[in-house]
């Protein structure tokens, strides 16, 4: 079976750089691919993607070792098992607030007598292999979003339930619920009590611990935290950084400086 890039760099005790695929293009999906992050996420939640096209970017990240997860867009047994069907090696779901609603995800993502996932691997045995029945609940991933004030006191209950390997920390709602503002890499006293909350009771239970950033910086303040598995932006706040970058570059440019004439 392929390998899983996340599990094989917690297992060297590493931390897990990861990145956001919001844009519906399967060609965007291969080319930031070819990046360098060891994973990339297809958002189906807030991203601009239907199932259709989320399994043509799984495609196109699929021409490289990137490993590829989904977020799907709610606890939904049938968009969980259609996502790993259609080979995406981890699932985020959304707003997990008990043991009970984690229970019902991650039971969603594995084969009896592990969960009740329905057997029907039809991409994800042509990608990941022949052997893909037999070695997919020891290698897909399951993420349950904390992300509510809920949530966080519920934090130990949720990250007992069997099968959970990892929660990743929505950090614009959970500031919502706090009574704070939306908005990623919080410095809201509030909320970076909660977020680290979260990421200790995630060492003491062995659970991994995902967060969504919006800077290199932030990120390695949450690694230095003890996450190990941080997301950077999402790929259509990265092509708007670029593109008003070079604008604002090229406006920059001194008039008196350019070459007169034409080229002859």
């Amino acid at each position: 079976m392929k390998t899983n890039n996340i599990r094989d760099i917690w297992a060297r005790k590493g931390f897990v750089v990861n990145g956001w695929l919001a844009l519906p293009s399967s060609f965007a999906a291969e080319v930031i691919a070819h990046c360098g992050f060891d994973s990339l996420c297809v958002d189906l939640q807030h991203g601009l993607n239907d199932y259709q096209v989320a399994t043509t970017m799984l495609q196109g990240i699929c021409t490289t070792d990137v490993t590829p997860i989904l977020r799907v867009h709610w606890n939904d047994p049938a968009i969980i098992m259609k996502s790993l069907d259609a080979g995406a090696m981890g699932i985020i779901c959304p707003m997990i607030n008990s043991r009970e609603e984690c229970e019902r995800f991650v039971q969603a993502c594995r084969y009896a007598p592990r969960g009740y996932r329905s057997s029907g691997p039809i991409r994800a045995m042509v990608w990941a292999g022949d052997d893909y029945h037999a070695k997919a609940d020891d290698s897909v991933i399951t993420f349950a979003m904390i992300e509510t004030a809920e949530a966080v006191r519920n934090i130990d209950a949720i990250l007992s339930t069997p099968e959970l390997d990892a929660v990743y920390v929505g950090p614009s709602d959970l500031s919502i619920t706090l009574g704070g503002n939306p908005g990623i890499d919080q410095t809201d006293p509030r909320v970076v009590a909660a977020i680290d909350t979260i990421v200790q009771a995630c060492l003491k239970h062995g659970i991994h611990a995902g967060i969504h950033t919006g800077t290199a910086a932030y990120a390695k303040q949450m690694i230095a935290k003890g996450f190990d598995f941080v997301t950077m932006a999402t790929d259509s706040r990265l092509l708007t950084a670029a593109a008003k970058k070079i604008v604002a570059d090229v406006r920059d440019t001194d008039p008196a400086a350019a070459p007169k004439g034409g080229v002859y």
